[in-house]
């Protein structure tokens, strides 16, 4: 089983979120250039207006658009190599065990579902074009187009691989193997309780970053006391508590998990202030598509191609001055989208979705739906955590 694949490295908890730490300073890191050059913007124009500076269309306003992709997708690079990082240093797992459960990364599978979507995207945005021709304007130019090319082909990759690792590989796996632990359920409900608690104090109140990191820092203070009683303790052994653990102990947990997780992240691209919240469907949507696949195939290679075939062709085919890519594409959308939510937002998840995990299934002939997507998840017998161990062992020596 994919999610299994965790035991073959150093897989407690707080790695986790010491991985997941790790990757977001990577994020940030790779940010300063963008940041720099804000700054450089600032110093050669004063008549920036600095009270916008915190409007992302403001921003994206002071650079050509070339520029300003390289500035969105340089992030996703340096969070991609610090998870690598963390997944050789703080898990001591291969990248070929996060990847699949294949003896090697089979490259074969990436490209046929990277040449599959990114032939039939091209061709549903082509056909629309020519059955709504007034939804466009032709916005080909050779020398920006070139660089666009350039840039997408190198970075975007880059960008889909990161959020795939992450949420498909990474949080994926290490989700799964959390739910055995016995407090599992505890963190799980806090959790959601903090979480909600946190977005109805944002309805209230304008909460600024200090603030924010206040009280998710002093709720996880107190959930880690809670789970630290002797009344927490006592508990795991009552009756309905054991029933929720071994509901929750189930693939289907990080699969749900890492999907709705994945789709509230693209809640601040700009789409969501056109589209409102309908579109939250499609990015949820896609999540849990993209885990079926990685369960399902029990390895990444499907998703990492799709994701990529997706977010490459989009960007260099069309745009729109609503979405996060505004790049030099072939095609420019000036269609109304709030009269595009059937087939932006149902259609792919409702029914292309289905139909590619159906083409998928037969091609590489998936069974066990059930066990892969609602099974336990086990952990290795007594006598592999021994092998595992000095596996572990050689490893720091």
């Amino acid at each position: 089983m994919y999610i299994t694949q965790a035991y073959k490295g150093l897989h407690e908890w707080w790695r986790y979120v010491v991985g997941v730490i790790i990757a977001i300073i990577g994020v940030t890191i790779f940010s300063i250039p963008h940041g720099i050059g804000i700054t450089l913007k600032t110093i050669q124009n004063d008549a920036l207006d600095p009270s916008k500076m915190s409007d992302p269309a403001y921003l994206m306003g002071l650079f050509d658009s070339n520029v300003n992709l390289v500035f969105i997708l340089l992030p996703f690079a340096g969070g991609l190599l610090f998870l690598f990082a963390a997944v050789k240093w703080i898990h001591k797992q291969s990248l070929t065990s996060l990847t699949t459960v294949r003896p090697k990364i089979d490259w074969k599978r990436f490209w046929v579902i990277f040449l599959f979507w990114g032939t039939l995207s091209s061709s549903l945005i082509i056909i629309d074009y020519y059955m709504s021709p007034e939804d466009y304007v032709f916005n080909f130019k050779l020398q920006p187009f070139l660089i666009l090319a350039v840039i997408a082909i190198l970075l975007v990759p880059l960008q889909t691989s990161f959020e795939e690792y992450l949420f498909r590989g990474y949080l994926m796996q290490g989700l799964g193997v959390s739910t055995v632990h016995k407090y599992f359920p505890y963190v799980f409900i806090l959790s959601l309780i903090g979480i909600f608690g946190y977005i109805v104090w944002l309805q209230f109140y304008d909460v600024a970053f200090w603030q924010s990191f206040l009280y998710f820092g002093g709720y996880s203070g107190l959930v880690i006391l809670f789970l630290n009683s002797k009344i927490a303790f006592k508990l795991t052994d009552n009756h309905a508590y054991k029933k929720v653990h071994s509901a929750l102990r189930t693939n289907f947990t990080p699969l749900i998990i890492t999907s709705v997780v994945f789709g509230l992240l693209h809640i601040a691209n700009p789409e969501v202030d056109k589209l409102g919240p309908i579109i939250m469907v499609y990015y949820i949507g896609t999540g849990l598509f993209l885990g079926i696949m990685t369960l399902m195939d029990e390895g990444l290679e499907l998703s990492l191609g799709f994701h990529a075939a997706n977010n490459l062709f989009t960007a260099l085919l069309v745009t729109a001055d609503w979405t996060v890519f505004q790049t030099h594409s072939v095609f420019k959308d000036i269609s109304d989208p709030q009269a595009a939510e059937f087939m932006d937002v149902f259609m792919p998840v409702f029914i292309i979705f289905p139909i590619v995990l159906l083409i998928l299934s037969k091609l590489y002939k998936w069974s066990d739906w059930k066990g892969k997507l609602f099974g336990n998840v086990t952990s290795p017998p007594k006598e592999d955590y021994l092998v595992l161990d000095e596996i572990q062992d050689i490893g720091t020596e």
